[in-house]
């Protein structure tokens, strides 16, 4: 879809209010072009002594009330149209969040935030003003231009009219090759624009990063190398747009040295008045504001061309997963993986390879094995962040994608490796997939996650805000509050993964324990916990080892010892390990 079509359809839509704002312009213009006639008139009938002193009088005050008549309905039109303006913005903003919040993994992989929140703001601004500035300065424009060129032929003089345009079609050469220029300048002041916004939210995301490490000089030289290169983008584009302003200086001056050469001479032969000649030039400086009015519209379309070119591929880009299931809610029952395989883009070695196994009801599921064995990738299969290209994966005996994405997820609890927590208090951090929970139900969820008593001693307790990214909290304390969020939830099914690597031994077993407390409350509720900390999956019920994307063991914690593989190895490290810290 181009812009131009994306503008006509929204002006379908609002098409009251971008006809009452060209009514109010129509009015502004027919007003316009009537005060010069208006004082031709005056001037002839004063030269002439034809008009008495009152009625002089009464011709000022009526061109007084047109001038106010002008002003109120030029501020009209300004709130009709550019109210109407705003809603493109706003249903183009909503376009990309929900797009954005739709897409998975794999679309974020090729991205990055600072040129997205770029997209957002500045890109659909440019586009904003095509749809309000330029469709108002354009019809304004033209509407004047016909009306002040069609009395300026059939009113005054057709002859002044004729030797009046003979510049104009070398106006309109020069504002072509302008225009193209500014096109390609905006794209690139965009795409400056951009990457100086990525460079300024990777920075402050990681300025703990960047003091760490002393390279807040290096930082710095970097943002001002890209903020220079952002302002010289802007400036080569606000460059083409001053040439307009020559271009049209230059048109109009060699228009009014032909008039007056030409009224000259017919005033002098008595062919042409002077209040018609002066009528004539008072229409010739009208002309500045539509030739003015076309370098401002196209200067406005090629910006809005420029960024509606970037923004459009992204409303457009394929959803990493389809949305298709129709199944909702989803309802609890045996959870079955068959032979499922999975390979990212790019990447030789598959990820998982015929992985097969079923969870039934109430059940805890532990995944371990080394660094990129797989397990991570699992889970994802489970919430359909990523699809397998082999196998299949049910859920009460229907395929996963039989299911809604939001049923599906919402059936589902998850603690993520890394935990991620919205800049907030620790209440609502908690309590967001519940709004609705009350403070005892969130302070027994902290309780749960064994963060209650962290909580407690901040000073302002579960209000305490926790910073961008929970920045105030440590990383255990992160992962405790994410957690409490899961197991306020209450879903059918709660996936950990890795979720307490960041956590003591002491604290992991007594989170482990209200687990198992939870289990034996809820019998319904199953749990499948990765992490590559054995002893948060001794009391599985079953316990798979993952190496290269294969199961290669597979038992309970006292059937895999007696295997004597990579499971017992590990766990004899583990326990060796964590007796020489306690010495």
């Amino acid at each position: 879809m181009s812009l131009s079509r994306l503008i006509a359809g929204f002006v379908r839509q609002h098409w009251p209010s971008y006809a009452a704002a060209a009514v109010m312009l129509t009015c502004v213009a027919a007003l316009t072009v009537w005060v010069p006639r208006r004082v031709g008139t005056i001037i002839d009938a004063l030269a002439g002594h034809r008009l008495a002193p009152g009625d002089l009088w009464l011709e000022l005050l009526s061109l007084l009330a047109a001038g106010v008549c002008i002003y109120f309905l030029r501020v009209g039109w300004r709130i009709t149209l550019f109210k109407a303006a705003y809603q493109l913005g706003v249903m183009l903003r909503t376009r990309f969040y929900t797009r954005m919040s739709q897409q998975g993994a794999a679309f974020y992989q090729g991205q990055r935030t600072g040129d997205l929140m770029a997209l957002a703001t500045n890109d659909i601004d440019a586009i904003e003003m095509a749809a309000g500035e330029a469709m108002l300065a354009g019809f304004d424009g033209t509407l004047t231009l016909l009306m002040v060129l069609g009395i300026m032929l059939l009113g005054v003089d057709w002859r002044l009219a004729c030797i009046a345009l003979l510049p104009f079609p070398l106006m309109g050469l020069a504002f072509w090759r302008i225009s193209s220029h500014i096109h390609t300048a905006s794209t690139d002041s965009l795409k400056r624009f951009a990457a100086l916004n990525d460079h300024v939210q990777e920075s402050l995301s990681g300025v703990r990063t960047l003091r760490a490490l002393g390279l807040e000089q290096r930082s710095s030289k970097q943002f001002s190398t890209l903020a220079g290169h952002a302002a010289n983008a802007s400036l080569t584009a606000q460059r083409w747009e001053a040439a307009y302003e020559p271009a049209v200086g230059l048109t109009l001056t060699a228009a009014t040295a032909l008039t007056l050469g030409l009224g000259g001479y017919l005033v002098w032969q008595n062919q042409l008045t002077i209040g018609s000649l002066t009528s004539f030039s008072m229409y010739l400086g009208q002309l500045i504001w539509p030739m003015f009015a076309a370098g401002w519209v196209l200067s406005l379309i090629e910006r809005g061309r420029a960024a509606w070119q970037r923004l459009h591929p992204m409303l457009d880009a394929p959803l990493a997963i389809d949305d298709h299931g129709t199944i909702a809610p989803l309802k609890p029952g045996p959870l079955q993986l068959a032979d499922i395989g999975f390979s990212y883009a790019g990447q030789t070695t598959p990820a998982l390879s015929h992985i097969s196994l079923q969870l039934q009801p109430g059940q805890t599921l532990g995944l371990v094995g080394p660094t990129g064995s797989g397990k991570s990738t699992l889970l994802r299969v489970l919430l359909r962040q990523v699809t397998p290209q082999t196998g299949a994966a049910t859920w009460n005996g229907q395929p996963l994608d039989a299911y809604t994405l939001h049923a599906l997820r919402a059936a589902i609890s998850w603690v993520p490796q890394e935990s991620f927590l919205f800049s907030a208090t620790i209440a609502d951090n908690i309590a967001l997939a519940r709004p609705e929970a009350t403070q005892q139900e969130i302070e027994r969820a902290a309780q749960l996650a064994d963060i209650h008593a962290d909580i407690l001693q901040f000073p302002d307790g579960y209000l305490t805000h926790v910073g961008e990214k929970g920045i105030t909290l440590s990383g255990g304390q992160r992962q405790r509050v994410a957690i409490a969020r899961a197991l306020l939830a209450d879903n059918g099914l709660l996936l950990l993964d890795d979720a307490l690597s960041a956590v003591d031994t002491g604290t992991e077993t007594r989170i482990l324990q209200h687990l198992e407390e939870l289990r034996l409350r809820r019998p319904e509720r199953s749990a499948i916990i990765a992490s590559h900390r054995l002893s948060a999956v001794v009391n599985a019920d079953l316990i798979l080892v993952l190496r290269d994307g294969h199961i290669t063991e597979t038992g309970s914690h006292d059937s895999l010892l007696e295997q004597d593989g990579w499971y017992a190895s590990q766990w004899r490290y583990q326990q060796l390990e964590a007796s020489l810290d306690a010495i």
